[in-house]
């Protein structure tokens, strides 16, 4: 018999005066796993987070641990935290890797060790006896990483911890997370409004859109295969077709609409083309070229400007069929 997952909340429902920002028929974190939460501002991410770390009760439902309902006080001691906002007390970072393994009472040896060992795990030695609040965004996050990893929780609840760093340090300390995760055995519930880092640690993707779960999945499988038009848009594909439209820039009929993104759409200049060049915009390293067409403005990235496109100039447009993707 296989064992009940880790995290469980089934029959969520959480209501903000006469409306209901989140409600989920049920959603799980297997032990060992990671699992992005994929959503705009304002899907109800956080929202989630907080009821799956027993920091908000929900109006109505049951959050389970291993398979039996948990009280808020059992799921808070099941996980630890990071933020977006590294929330850093004063005293050196070896002072705040600690912080709570004191609140738990840990003695103080094995405390020592826990926190030499994070320290050192996230290349953080060096800065030991530094002031906290000296730190830079990147060095912040890794102590605020440290000092959960070091309470060696069940889950690990990550709220955007990677949006406010540039993209070196974001990309660094995403491969970091990955390994350690990957060696820990413990679980993560990421939330993130980026696909990118979703595809970097994440096994599985759900998408939130409004309070509600669109799609969920392995996420190689989710990233490239969107379930509707709401859910192609947060992953990246800029234009949604109607069957129509579908059929004349795919040159076969169409039963449904389509999803393309912009580097997969091709102009062709043609006088008596279907489509109107609206504006074209450099952006160093490529051009986009908004086109009407059919009622409906499609976006174009190429590597560079097109010769003799400007506009108002008339143009075909070309999508590849492979890289289409069908919407419900």
């Amino acid at each position: 018999m296989n064992a009940p997952p880790l995290l469980d909340l089934q029959g969520i429902a959480v209501d903000a005066g006469d409306r209901t920002i989140l409600e989920l028929a049920q959603l799980t974190v297997e032990s060992g796993e990671t699992l992005a939460i994929l959503g705009a501002n304002g899907a109800g991410k956080s929202t989630l987070l907080r009821v799956a770390g027993g920091l908000r009760r929900p109006t109505r439902g049951t959050v389970l641990l291993h398979g039996r309902a948990a009280a808020p006080v059992q799921i808070r001691d099941a996980g630890a935290a990071v933020l977006q906002r590294p929330l850093l007390r004063r005293g050196s970072v070896r002072a705040n890797v600690e912080t709570g393994l004191r609140f738990k009472r840990v003695a103080a040896p094995e405390r020592r060790q826990r926190t030499a060992q994070w320290l050192q795990r996230l290349g953080l030695e060096h800065l030991a006896d530094q002031a906290a609040d000296s730190l830079s965004g990147g060095e912040a996050q890794r102590v605020s990483l440290a000092r959960a990893l070091a309470l060696a929780p069940q889950l690990l609840l990550l709220d955007e911890p990677f949006s406010a760093l540039d993209a070196p340090t974001r990309a660094e300390l995403l491969a970091d997370l990955r390994d350690i995760l990957a060696g820990s055995g413990t679980a993560a519930l990421l939330v993130t409004h980026d696909r990118h880092e979703a595809a970097a640690t994440a096994d599985r993707t759900a998408i939130l859109h409004s309070g509600t779960l669109r799609q969920i999945g392995p996420t190689a499988t989710v990233l490239d295969q969107p379930a509707d038009a709401d859910c192609a848009r947060l992953l990246g594909f800029e234009n949604i077709l109607s069957p129509q439209l579908a059929s004349g820039v795919l040159g076969r009929q169409m039963g449904h609409a389509v999803a393309a993104r912009a580097t997969d759409c091709r102009l062709e200049p043609r006088s008596g083309g279907a489509g109107t060049v609206e504006r074209i915009l450099p952006f160093g390293t490529f051009t986009r070229v908004i086109v009407a067409i059919g009622g409906t403005r499609l976006l174009s990235d190429t590597p560079q400007s097109l010769p003799g496109l400007a506009p108002q100039t008339r143009v075909d447009v070309r999508v590849d069929a492979s890289a289409a993707r069908a919407l419900s």
